[in-house]
């Protein structure tokens, strides 16, 4: 018997069983290595952030796999059993397809071409094949499918050649002729990039909604991929498929979708006939207070989308059905410059439209698709929060915290992976670093792309455009975007510092202190007893922040205490290489960590502090080393801070 052979859309076994080895190992080591002083008092601004931030993002998200579900399992088998019946007995009288390729390989062109004609000739309907094409030898592949399949009667293929200037104004001379043949009413149009294979039954199990739904003016179905590449671009194509199916299915459910995915979609032909329509394909632009008027290069699937939202037509997504996409990697060898190109041009396309279809208000489109199309653009920045709070936190609090957001990592999107691994029917260990790879960098992605998506590229075709003609005014363009981005960024940032109280603003009596050692470096110490004493008597603070450096506290504040009428609760938080000298009489007021009078020096942590208690006055300290000295010294007092 022969062996299974591979399936080539996966990875490998190897890579999955050492995925699995480096992640117990992983886990392993923070959980038996994370210190105890992760979960300290100084963490809570930590967490609080991280899960205000998580609490938001990840409801959201649930409410979005809730609403997945239910279309799937519960909407959509009552949906596909009324489309089933009605599509037994009506079929559109005609059909046409746009099917635009770009260089694509003649083996994959002809795994193309042969699967639509066959899908056209059993579905039996007037089918015309416009053939958008960019070579000669494209007509000879296509010229041989034809002779395999015997010419069908009811399949005719028309070819137009195109002019070399992007997908967009191709579609738009197919468009144009289609409408020429003044399609018959009920008439549909497929959509579709020349490395789609239609799998048996495309046509039958997705055109006959149209017919049982009136309303519907587009649809598009469930994708796969055969990908050319490792096990990591394999994987990486396979879980945007994961998402893309989560994210469809909910918005089925509100009868708006937020892309007509170019890959295959399904129209009906008179609106895509419509003049607007086309000239929106065609020529699709947006005025901009900083581009000015540009066009848009790539993203005809969301011109596409935009006008059909704003005429308020129903879309749907059709889960049961495949199509399989030939995927491969700009450049196969380089994974994170690849991806990450095709990243730049997604998130351009989709930060080019959203903000009009945000203008559109919630009315022609539904609450949830608006607030959706919202989220978008909040999400780019609130995915950023983590990162950038575990990198303040871990600079400068404890670098310990840095394992404590590596074990949430793991523990968020491992559960995130089992939910759409439920939903797509297979999983991969890949996914885990995966998705954290596509949230955090697509992030930042995205953020660099809406302060420049005037700048636009399609590799395979190597044409850009979007910037002026003049390099002076595109340069200033681009400082400009750097300086607008570098500013929200900071904004977030100035908020993140605040809120987890990594940097806080310094106190009265701190600034006072830092004065003085930079004022009087080459005289006596500075004696602290008169700015605790001035913060015990201010009503407005409950803490002394002390800079680093070696100070002293004698005799003089007892009596400050014993001055004080009210009652006082009071802190002095040092730094790590903060030393308090004190004189003999205050150290036998003062209890140590272990609850006895201090003796030589101890140390005062935020676990074990330090604690002066005086009748109705409380003073404590943390983060602060005490040393008993019965007189001051000179040579520490000059200590540089």
């Amino acid at each position: 018997m022969s062996a299974t052979p591979r399936d080539h859309t996966v990875a490998s076994r190897i890579t999955e069983l050492t995925t699995f080895v480096f992640g117990m190992a992983l886990l392993i080591l923070i959980v038996s290595e994370l210190p105890t002083d992760v979960f300290s008092p100084e963490s809570q601004s930590f967490f609080f952030v991280i899960g205000t931030i998580a609490i938001w993002r990840y409801s959201w998200w649930a409410v979005q796999a809730i609403r997945s579900v239910w279309y799937n399992r519960v909407l959509f088998p009552r949906m596909r059993a009324e489309a089933d019946a009605v599509g037994e007995h009506e079929k559109p009288p005609e059909l046409f397809v746009l099917c635009t390729s770009f260089r694509i390989e003649a083996q994959v062109n002809f795994q193309v071409y042969d699967a639509l004609v066959r899908e056209a000739h059993t579905y039996g309907v007037p089918t015309t094949i416009f053939a958008s094409v960019s070579d000669r030898t494209d007509v000879d592949v296509i010229t041989h499918v034809m002779d395999e399949h015997g010419w069908p009667q009811n399949v005719e293929v028309r070819y137009m050649f195109q002019k070399g200037d992007g997908k967009r104004s191709a579609m738009a001379e197919v468009l144009r002729a289609i409408s020429r043949r003044l399609p018959a009413p009920g008439s549909l149009l497929i959509s579709m990039d020349g490395d789609i294979r239609l799998e048996p039954g495309t046509l039958s199990r997705s055109l006959s909604f149209f017919v049982s739904q009136d309303d519907l003016g587009a649809l598009t179905t469930n994708n796969r991929a055969e990908v050319t590449g490792n096990d990591a671009t394999r994987e990486w194509y396979d879980l945007r498929y994961a998402q893309r199916h989560l994210m469809m299915s909910s918005m089925s459910l509100s009868r708006r979708l937020l892309v007509l995915t170019g890959r295959y979609s399904v129209f009906r032909a008179d609106l895509a006939t419509q003049p607007d329509f086309i000239e929106l394909i065609e020529s699709d632009h947006v005025d901009h207070w900083r581009f000015g008027n540009f066009k848009f290069l790539s993203g005809d699937d969301k011109s596409s989308w935009f006008w059909l939202l704003k005429k308020g037509w129903r879309m749907l997504y059709i889960p049961d059905v495949y199509v399989t996409g030939f995927e491969e990697l700009p450049d196969r060898r380089r994974f994170f410059a690849s991806t990450t190109d095709l990243m730049r041009r997604w998130y351009g396309n989709m930060l080019r439209t959203s903000n009009r279809a945000i203008a559109l208000g919630p009315r022609p489109m539904g609450m949830f698709t608006w607030w959706s199309l919202i989220d978008q653009r909040l999400s780019m920045w609130t995915t950023l929060v983590g990162p950038t709070v575990v990198t303040l936190v871990s600079l400068f609090v404890r670098p310990s915290f840095f394992f404590a957001y590596v074990l949430w990592i793991l523990m968020t999107r491992g559960i995130a992976t089992l939910i759409l691994a439920w939903q797509r029917g297979r999983f991969s260990l890949l996914w885990i670093p995966l998705i954290y790879y596509n949230q955090v960098w697509g992030a930042m992605l995205k953020t660099y792309v809406s302060f420049r998506f005037n700048r636009q590229k399609w590799s395979r075709q190597g044409i850009s455009a979007g910037e002026p003609d003049d390099p002076v005014a595109a340069r200033r363009q681009r400082r400009m975007g750097h300086v607008l981005h570098g500013f929200a960024y900071g904004v977030l940032l100035f908020v993140l510092i605040l809120s987890t109280g990594v940097m806080e603003p310094p106190d009265r009596t701190s600034l006072h202190i830092a004065r003085d050692q930079t004022w009087e470096r080459n005289q006596q110490p500075e004696r602290l007893d008169r700015w605790i004493g001035a913060a015990i008597a201010d009503r407005t603070n409950d803490a002394v922040r002390l800079p680093p450096g070696h100070f002293r506290l004698e005799g003089d504040l007892i009596d400050t205490l014993q001055q004080s009428a009210r009652p006082s609760d009071k802190q002095i938080h040092g730094n790590e290489r903060t030393t308090l000298a004190i004189s003999p009489a205050l150290a036998e007021l003062m209890r140590g960590p272990d609850g006895e009078p201090i003796q030589d020096a101890v140390q005062c942590t935020v676990d074990a502090s330090c604690q002066l208690a005086l009748d109705e006055h409380n003073l404590t300290l943390v983060n602060v080393r005490l040393r008993v000295e019965p007189a001051a010294q000179t040579e520490v007092a000059t200590t540089q801070p």
